[in-house]
């Protein structure tokens, strides 16, 4: 892991603590959409000024799914190899006839049954 996958891992750590506290921090008018239910406000989405801890919390929540993608680009393995060996492997399994390789066959010899 190279010194940008270590500095975005570091961010991306902070930013998802900052957006867990944020979220726990914030208060339950019922001024979001489970207004709707509750018939916290007149409007059917909640108020639209949005104070500064939900403004915060959409900003980090924005930078946190950013940094995931840059996370998986950055650690993705080289053209997929072997997600798509995996797929073929699989593929070829599943094409096989395995209901007539479990069964056995009347009068074949079973070497872990024979008796001598």
């Amino acid at each position: 892991m190279g010194l940008l996958g270590i500095l975005l891992l570091v961010i991306f750590v902070v930013v998802a603590i900052l957006l867990i506290l944020l979220v726990l921090v914030q208060n339950e008018e019922g001024d979001s959409i489970g207004g709707i239910f509750a018939g916290g406000s007149a409007s059917a989405f909640g108020s639209r000024s949005g104070n500064v801890l939900t403004r915060a919390t959409s900003i980090l929540g924005a930078c946190f799914l950013i940094l995931s993608f840059a996370l998986a680009l950055l650690h993705r393995s080289s053209g997929g190899a072997g997600v798509e060996a995996e797929g073929r492997r699989q593929a070829a399994e599943q094409d096989s006839e395995w209901y007539k390789e479990d069964a056995d066959p009347a009068g074949s010899a079973n070497p872990a049954n024979t008796e001598e």
